[in-house]
């Protein structure tokens, strides 16, 4: 049975149950419009919360980035990445614990996505690669809010795609009469994302109807739909979506390109295993 989309839309903004840390995201939006304030200045504020500042600093150091040296600081992150990016790791850091506790093969799923965008987006020499990868942490970023604000939603959905068999997407428009991607359309509205990071959490499932992000979005899309062939994880699925044609012509890749890039996922997915916690 659908629910009232604008009741759900209010509960979901006021994030009654989410860590405070958009509370933090917003205070970050505020300090970066000043002209004033430096890069030091919004390191040292993430940094003033230790426990958020050693999340960050673990995924930054992680293989997804590969930096050769280990970065220590979060103003050198800022420095490195750019602030858009350090935001979208601020976010994926709020969340970490509930995907790794509750929803591990979800967090899999998102560490397949980051990694395989970044993958593409150095094969195809993106200059905004570090974002793209982040993009690929956030993407079901509204499912991890369904799951928290709506608990029994959430397990109407899932019994609805074991009965089905069929995708979460399917099932949540059915039960729900909206998705994970609507949901994921008012967070971003409300922690004033950056398109790069709006657009692949939003309309990942229909990269077609990206303006302000598209190479972005077709990234992510694509990633996660060849995550999702690996079987790395699970995003909620009983089956897989159909890899939009144009997206990948968009992105000028034959399926030679897409073989070897399949292959480097199979490498490189053992690199995120340290984001993984043992059972």
């Amino acid at each position: 049975m659908a629910i009232d989309s604008s009741l759900f839309k209010h509960k979901v903004q006021a994030l009654e149950n989410l860590p405070t840390l958009p509370g933090v995201v917003a205070k970050l939006s505020t300090m970066v419009e000043s002209p004033t304030i430096s890069t030091a200045q919004v390191g040292e504020m993430i940094q003033a919360d230790q426990v958020l500042s050693a999340k960050v600093l673990r995924l930054i150091n992680s293989a997804f980035f590969g930096f050769p040296g280990k970065i220590s600081t979060v103003t050198h992150a800022l420095v490195l990445l750019g602030f858009n990016a350090v935001k979208g790791l601020v976010l994926t850091a709020s969340v970490f614990d509930i995907m790794a506790t509750e929803m591990m093969n979800l967090w899999k799923h998102s560490l397949g996505v980051s990694l395989a965008a970044g993958i593409i987006s150095r094969r195809l020499n993106l200059k905004d690669t570090e974002e793209v990868i982040v993009a690929g942490l956030l993407h079901d970023i509204g499912k991890v809010a369904l799951k928290v604000e709506g608990p029994e939603q959430f397990d109407a959905v899932m019994e609805n795609v074991h009965q089905t068999k069929g995708l979460f997407i399917e099932s949540e428009n059915e039960v729900l009469g909206f998705n994970h991607t609507r949901v994921g359309e008012w967070l971003s509205e409300k922690w004033n994302l950056p398109p790069n990071l709006r657009d692949p959490i939003t309309l990942h499932h229909r990269p077609q109807s990206a303006k302000n992000a598209p190479e972005a979005t077709a990234v992510v899309h694509m990633a996660d739909i060849l995550v999702r062939s690996i079987g790395y994880g699970n995003g909620g699925d009983m089956g897989i979506p159909v890899l939009d044609r144009e997206t990948v012509k968009s992105l000028n890749l034959s399926l030679a390109d897409i073989g070897e890039i399949l292959d480097e996922m199979e490498g490189e997915f053992f690199k995120s295993e340290d984001l993984i916690p043992s059972e």
